[in-house]
């Protein structure tokens, strides 16, 4: 007998974040896997692979078809990649819950390290964040559009159409890919806000399934991921907007570090906050940050 359904995207990874969700449902509410269903959602985002997202409408299309399903009462609750999640969300829809956060890093396929690429180099991405960070170590590379699920990026480049990419170390090492590329350490490439973190959302005025979702809430990966959101909240960030952050929790203390760039990587602000209340945090260090960037940067964050 079903008791609760699981809204997801059909990608493998995704179906892999749901399968984590479904495991930590049963374990937190002594149900069995057949008690948890799996509701596969064709978003935009999944069909229309040869465009880049900032292009064809953000971050919404990966949400806006699971948004609907779950507000018309098909899903009691939708899995998400954070990283994937607009900042602004509708008010009838929660965020109730975030796993345990995975490897942030990501990992470059193709080469052993951004210095080990050949002059002129041709990377695969379709992130402005990689690509500003990739020219801003090596501004000789060529940064081509890059986008499928993972299987799909390994097999072009496998296939010579680039000579490098790079993916999120979270996602390989979910999909059993754990000796795929090489991590680049947060200090060269700091990451997206809330990489490596999944989330689960429900609908506000839905109780039961708020009660359910909230047993497997990971307190330090949420505090970390709110933090990185509120930032990206008050920049106005969108998807053509190369901005990094990664917060990172001791005891009651949170720091959070953030990093914009120009679209070519030439400009760069970076900086840093220390505090408890994550959302204080994402506003003062956004704040901070527009105030010192060169202006190649900061109208890339205008809204």
């Amino acid at each position: 007998m079903v008791r609760f359904r699981l809204g997801t995207r059909g990608s493998p990874l995704a179906l892999t974040q749901a399968g984590m969700v479904r495991d930590a449902l049963c374990a937190a509410h002594g149900w069995t896997p057949d008690m948890v269903e799996t509701v596969v959602i064709r978003t935009t985002g999944d069909r229309v692979q040869d465009r880049a997202l900032a292009d064809i409408g953000g971050k919404a299309l990966w949400t806006k078809e699971l948004d609907r399903a779950l507000l018309a009462g098909e899903l009691d609750a939708a899995v998400h990649s954070m990283k994937d999640v607009e900042t602004v969300r509708p008010a009838a829809i929660r965020i109730a819950a975030m796993l345990p956060r995975a490897d942030v890093r990501d990992r470059l396929i193709g080469v052993d390290s951004i210095d080990a690429l050949p002059p002129g180099a041709v990377v695969g991405t379709s992130s402005p964040r990689r690509r500003a960070q990739l020219l801003r170590h090596r501004p000789d590379l060529q940064i081509v559009l890059f986008r499928g699920n993972v299987d799909t990026r390994l097999a072009k480049l496998a296939a010579g159409e680039v000579d490098a990419t790079l993916l999120a170390a979270a996602g390989l090492d979910r999909l059993g890919r754990i000796d795929t590329g090489t991590a680049v350490p947060t200090a060269a490439m700091l990451p997206a806000p809330a990489q490596g973190a999944v989330g689960i959302e429900v609908r506000t005025d839905d109780g039961e399934a708020l009660e359910r979702i909230a047993a497997i809430d990971d307190p330090a990966t949420h505090a970390c991921v709110v933090a990185e959101r509120a930032l990206l909240t008050v920049l106005r960030a969108d998807c053509h907007s190369p901005v990094a952050a990664l917060a990172s929790l001791s005891g009651e203390m949170l720091l959070l570090r953030g990093e914009l760039l120009s679209e070519d990587g030439a400009e760069q602000v970076s900086g840093y906050v220390e505090g408890t209340d994550g959302a204080t945090l994402g506003a003062a260090l956004a704040a901070d940050l527009l105030a010192r960037a060169p202006a190649a940067v900061r109208r890339l964050f205008e809204g």
